[in-house]
């Protein structure tokens, strides 16, 4: 069964799910033995931080999938003006948006509450906003649902969202990781203004053909006078759901010709760059640099690597395809198959997506309704019979 299977597993490795207070460890980063490596730019000494949240207590392995859950961590994109507004109440929140704005240098809680918008969108601070506003969204869940981060099996994110999810799972701290988020963050922007291009959120029929698609609309731009044009699938979202990005021109065409590719919809996506493709092949030694320099664990809980859908084997495992993410596609819907798929259709985890939008909720739902009957979305703004705690 799903569930005990994955537990059994845990059990094996004389692991379990790790408290919250270590997944969230702003005080000491580096290593559990109290040595602090930090790379340059993570201040050495990080302000204090009285952490005391609720441990983590083991269970026994469990027969029933919907006694167990899964965390969803969302990616660029997601971010919007006045999120996490509604989780500044719950412990360490405020705690860790300081220790942000020390490693970032500049008030990152501030942006995320009152913008300016053009701002936010920028991805050097929509990727560190996104991953520490979905760190938040897990002290939320787990003030009002304990149990969903006592029992939950697997995590996955989306894009800069599988900083997030690695977090959680013990796999690297949180200092360090958002270090790492800044670093990956300037390095895409830069690679962006280098290399420029745009990205195309494609809806098709049944008799798309995407890759095809990406040739002729290559072969459109040669015949332009463009050399080494780019255009590929950038993410794989859910059936006949595509990303497909690029240079502008190869984007142009697609979008011109779409009847004639068997598209039914195609949308540009308010993005810098095109993400996850060559065009990102300027970021990735800055980015190989800093994960040389952070601490990396094996995961204490199966997490789903973009690159391919398998869930992360070993610590050099999480180094190598978290660099090779930057330039290859995001396969989602192949990561929700992976993870859904011991279940063989008959009982589900509960699903939590933990962070602003519901984006991948949305994917979910395409990708498996049976699964999706279990999906809950943890708000990061006020409700409506929440008191405005800013």
């Amino acid at each position: 069964m799903f569930a005990s299977s994955l537990l059994r597993e845990a059990s094996r490795r004389k692991v379990g799910l790790v408290s919250l207070c270590n997944r969230l460890s702003i005080n000491q980063p580096g290593s559990s033995d109290g040595n602090t490596h930090s790379p340059p730019g993570i201040p050495a000494a990080l302000p204090d931080a009285d952490i005391e949240p609720p441990a983590v207590k083991r269970r026994r392995p469990v027969k029933d999938p919907r006694d167990c859950s899964v965390l969803l961590f969302p990616g660029q994109g997601s971010q919007f003006v006045g999120m996490g507004r509604g989780l500044l109440k719950y412990p360490n929140v405020r705690e860790m948006f300081t220790v942000a704005q020390r490693i970032l240098g500049y008030d990152l809680l501030s942006l995320c509450l009152d913008g300016p918008k053009e701002d936010l969108m920028k991805t050097v601070h929509c990727q560190p906003a996104v991953f520490v506003t979905s760190l938040a969204a897990i002290e939320r869940l787990n003030y009002e649902n304990p149990k969903a981060i006592e029992m939950c099996v697997a995590a996955a994110g989306f894009s800069v969202g599988e900083f997030a999810a690695l977090v959680f799972s013990g796999s690297i701290n949180y200092a360090e990781a958002l270090y790492a988020v800044k670093v990956r963050a300037e390095a895409m922007q830069t690679a962006s203004e280098l290399a420029p291009g745009g990205m195309l959120s494609v809806v098709g029929r049944r008799e798309a053909h995407y890759k095809h698609a990406c040739v002729q609309a290559k072969e459109h731009c040669k015949g332009l006078g463009m050399e080494d044009p780019v255009c590929s699938v950038a993410n794989y979202l859910f059936p006949d759901g595509r990303v497909i990005a690029g240079h502008q021109k190869a984007l142009d065409f697609l979008q011109q010709n779409s009847s004639v590719l068997n598209f039914t919809r195609t949308s540009p996506l308010s993005v810098s760059g095109a993400f996850h493709t060559e065009l990102m092949e300027s970021a990735v030694e800055p980015f190989r640099e800093v994960l040389r320099q952070v601490e990396v664990r094996r995961p204490e809980i199966n997490v789903y690597s973009n690159v391919d859908g398998k869930r992360y084997m070993s610590e050099s495992h999480v180094r190598r395809q978290l660099v090779k993410q930057l330039v290859s596609p995001v396969k989602w819907e192949q990561t929700l198959h992976e993870i859904y798929q011991r279940t063989q259709g008959k009982e589900f985890p509960h699903t939590y997506e933990v962070g602003p939008g519901r984006q991948l909720g949305a994917t979910l739902q395409r990708c498996n309704r049976k699964a999706f009957t279990y999906y809950e979305h943890v708000e990061v703004t006020i409700d409506d019979d929440d008191d405005d705690d800013n």
